[in-house]
């Protein structure tokens, strides 16, 4: 097929590559433009940009959609059907009706929970046990699309990190299939109970929040790895990549021992790997061997 692909993050690349592996002739790359990023605060292209310029795809990176100009440009392209995921952007409705086939959305949940921008962390931090990928026939509204197929996991202790691998993966074999055979996967209506929404994440929420019970705590660590859910400390941010719960009372964020058992709420939380800022990953240990938090610290 003639294939427009659209997306940004690294959630998107395997999908990508899954139709170029596939044979498709994905004929453009639709993606957020550069951002500035880093302590240099330099221009940087969006990993979809980095995957589509190394294939030799043509990549655009249009501010809005929204424009006639634009519109007639992407469906001067005469393609069969538009591939998105993880792109960005609102499409209007002369986009979604550009492509023969219309557009397919690879969305990671089971809809119709957690529509929208965060469905991956919002999963791990409402305690979900599963969670999943689908294929989606694109329409106007917020992920309200009928689902031609999906793939289920068990979120078990996963972080986001490991969840989004895992499910861009499942998402690009979904995509290849239902590809081979549209008529195969016919698109069903999505159940009208059920309906959750997945806002965007603040980077205030990564604040790790002690007044809470241990077990909310822990997803919190994982829903936020990456970059890291975090507590402060002498002006001083500390990155928590892991963290198990553990036995401990005390006041919400107080240091109960010399392993930086941190209390919560109900029950306590261990960190195990952590991360300074401007410093590489080490345990707990370590970090307190150069940066010591005395027991009765409250964080």
């Amino acid at each position: 097929m003639r294939i427009i692909f659209m997306g940004t993050p690294d959630f998107a690349v395997p999908v990508l590559d899954a139709l170029v592996e596939a044979r498709h002739e994905v004929v453009a790359a639709y993606t957020q433009p550069p951002r500035r990023a880093g302590r240099g605060k330099k221009l940087l292209p969006s990993p979809v940009d980095a995957r589509a310029t190394a294939l030799g795809i043509a990549v655009r990176s249009p501010v809005s959609l929204k424009t006639a100009d634009e519109q007639a440009a992407l469906a001067a392209l005469d393609a069969d059907v538009a591939v998105v995921a993880a792109y960005g952007l609102i499409l209007p409705q002369a986009v979604l009706d550009a492509p023969r086939h219309g557009c397919l959305n690879v969305h990671a949940s089971l809809l119709p929970r957690w529509r929208g921008a965060a469905p991956i962390q919002r999963a791990i931090l409402a305690g979900d046990a599963q969670t999943g990928v689908g294929i989606m026939q694109m329409e106007a509204g917020l992920d309200t699309g009928p689902v031609r197929l999906e793939a289920r996991t068990p979120i078990d202790g996963k972080t986001a990190g490991a969840l989004t691998e895992e499910l861009s993966a499942m998402g690009a074999v979904l995509m290849i299939d239902v590809l081979a055979d549209l008529d195969g996967f016919p698109p069903h209506p999505q159940p009208q109970d059920g309906v959750t929404y997945a806002g965007k994440i603040d980077k205030a929420e990564a604040r790790l929040d002690f007044t809470q019970d241990a077990a909310q705590v822990a997803r919190q660590v994982r829903a936020f790895n990456p970059p890291g859910a975090w507590f402060e400390h002498n002006g001083e941010r500390i990155r928590v990549l892991s963290a198990a719960m553990a036995d401990g009372r005390g006041g919400a964020g107080t240091v109960l021992d010399g392993e930086l058992t941190i209390a919560c709420a109900v029950g306590a939380i261990e960190p195990i790997l952590v991360q300074r800022a401007g410093r590489g990953v080490m345990s707990a240990d370590e970090l307190l061997r150069g940066f010591p938090i005395p027991v009765g610290t409250r964080l």
